[in-house]
Order: C-alpha cells, then structure tokens, then sequence
C-alpha cells in the first residue's frame, strides 16, 4: 500500500471528520459547535473538560464517540470515597499454586483505557483528582516506583456540573490547565429538545458505526502538528494569550479592571494547536487567524480567573475573552509588522 502524503492524509482527516460528525448525530440532537470543539480536541491529542448542567449528553456524546473511533471506552464515576489507586490500579500479592512462589503483580485501574470518561470530577477530593494529573500530562502512571505506560491514543473526558457546589472539590489549577478545551454544554433550542423527547421515548435506537481505529488516529494527528503556521498568525495567538495578563503592558483596561490572573504559556501553544487541527479539519493546510479565534474561548476561559470587581458587575469570563479578541483585532498591524503589543501600547500607558 502506498504511503500518503500530508496532503492526502489531511484530505483523509477531513473525510474522518465527516463521517464522525455523522455517526454523532445519529445519538447527539444539536451540540453542533460541542462536537466541532470535541473532535479538535481528539486530533490535536489534548483533553476535554465538559462544563454542563445533567442531562444534556454528555456521558452519551462521549460513549458515542468512543464506539464510532473503535477505541477502548472507561468510565470512572468520581464519588467523595474514590481513592487513587481505584483510578490508576494497584499491586495485589498473587501466589502461584504450582511453586508456591509469591510476587506482586500490578492490576491496572479504568484508566488505562483509550478513552476515559472521568465523569463529575469535581465530587472528588483532590488527591484522588491529581492521580490524573500525571497520566494526562505524561501518559503514564506510577506505581510502587515503577512506571506503567497507557495505551496510545489516550484521551481524558471529563464532566462538570455548574450548578451544585455543596460537597464538590473545584479542580486546582494545575489540573485544570491540563485539559486543552473548557467546553461548554448548553440547553438545546426548542425544536431540537422535542426531537430530543420524541426520539428517546420511541423505542427506537441508531447504530453506530465505527468509522477509525486508534491507529490511524494516531497517523492523522501526528500531521495536524506539521500543519504551517506563518509567524504573524502565531503572534497573534501569542497576543491574545498574553494580553490577559493583568501585569502586561499590552493587557486592555478590561483586564486590569477585571482579571486577578491571566493565561500562562500553554495557552498560546494551545491556541496553536487547536487552530492546526481546526484547520487540518476544514482540509486546509495552513493556519488562518480564523483558527486561532475560533478556538479562543474553550483554550482561555479555564486559564483565567476574574476578580471581585467583575463578578459584582455580573461581567463573565467569556465576555472578558471576546473584549481582548476585539482588542488584539485593533491592533493586528503591530503584529503583522513583527511588532509586540507591549513594545508599541508601552509609551502610551508609561
């Protein structure tokens, strides 16, 4: 078989798009621009938070995509009494019956799975929550002092509900900046909720049908991170990754009025990357600046942080976001011209 070049193998991701996008609504009503922003997440190799009140699919959206990707499927139902090694596995002391020799054998937990399902994350204390920390960053977990490498394609899901807060651990920082899209679950639009009523009450279910294999996956994602970026569009992801900084010079007046903190580094290399496979998707091999702010909200939402002043004047962190993209826009000749926004704003705010 011949081997493809980037070209073809972004026409075939393209293609692979497609029929993922079908196969999801066959169990998905809506959720369009969830599924656009799920399936970025999946070639470009980084992990999703699902932000969402009950009810809206998630943990089906996910299960879905497991079944239409012929990937191992786990899913882990975060409680208050999880520990660690639920999660990452454990040593057992096994004896063998013929020799009656004994020895430790590690029995690996639900994630060491392609897919992971880590549903309500924040009902579980933190140290349970960090045992994910090193798989999702390292792909691998650590047990007794030796190292267990999980499978490849690995991938961590995980739901969120907004609305309780009684007897839930907010996910530190360091764990939220893991996950490479915040993505928010809304209620659907009317007609979309009866055709959601009528066809769970009928019965009737759709197949899915399986569409890749991690293998391939794996292929395809590998070119996303080859696809070029011209240096102007990545200063411009740059741009707006550090003009959330409240101590930056190029950062708006909204920033410093609202904002205690802002994005760190990860976020532009997310911004990136997540505009690579956006465009890689659309079967386009080369970054617009469209990409980047198509991909703007879920990569910032979860790296900032507003202060008191913004939460009294009811002023959201997505709103905070469309403000510096509009501010960034302004200034796109600075950026085009190789210039920084703190080298030209610095005179007119010294």
């Amino acid at each position: 078989m011949t081997e493809m070049n980037d070209q073809e193998k972004i026409e075939r991701l393209g293609e692979v798009y497609r029929r993922l996008s079908e196969q999801l609504a066959k169990k998905i009503v809506g959720q369009r621009e969830v599924i656009d922003q799920v399936l970025t997440a999946l070639v470009a190799g980084g992990h999703c938070l699902l932000v969402g009140v009950p009810g809206l699919a998630k943990t089906l959206l996910v299960h879905s995509l497991s079944e239409s990707l012929k990937l191992d499927f786990s899913r882990i139902q975060f409680t208050p009494d999880l520990m660690p090694s639920d999660i990452t596995g454990t040593e057992v002391l096994q004896e063998d019956r013929s020799t009656g020799h004994r020895e430790f054998r590690f029995i690996p937990g639900p994630v060491f799975a392609n897919i992971v399902l880590a549903d309500e994350i924040n009902r579980t204390p933190p140290k349970t929550q960090a045992a994910l920390l090193e798989a999702m960053q390292e792909g691998q977990v650590t047990a007794a002092g030796q190292k267990h490498v999980l499978p490849k394609p690995f991938f961590v899901l995980a739901t969120q509900n907004p609305i309780e807060q009684e007897g839930t651990y907010p996910l530190p920082e360091a764990q939220l900046d893991r996950f490479m899209f915040d993505i928010r679950v809304d209620y659907p639009s009317e007609d979309e909720e009866l055709r959601v009523v009528m066809e769970t009450t009928s019965g009737g279910s759709e197949v899915i049908e399986s569409v890749t294999d991690g293998a391939e996956l794996l292929d395809l994602g590998a070119v996303v991170r080859r696809v070029p970026i011209a240096e102007p569009v990545a200063r411009f992801a740059v741009a707006l990754a550090r003009c959330t900084r409240p101590d930056s010079a190029a950062a708006p007046e909204d920033v410093k009025q609202f904002i205690s903190w802002g994005a760190g580094p990860r976020a532009g290399q997310y911004l990136v990357l997540g505009g690579k496979a956006r465009a890689a998707l659309d079967g386009r091999y080369l970054v617009e600046r469209r990409d980047i702010e198509a991909v703007a909200l879920p990569v910032l939402r979860h790296r900032i942080r507003t202060n008191f002043a913004a939460g009294a004047e009811g002023i959201h962190v997505d709103e905070i976001i469309s403000r510096v993209l509009n501010f960034v826009r302004s200034n796109e000749k600075a950026i085009d011209n190789g210039r920084g926004l703190e080298k030209v704003l610095r005179p007119a705010s010294s």
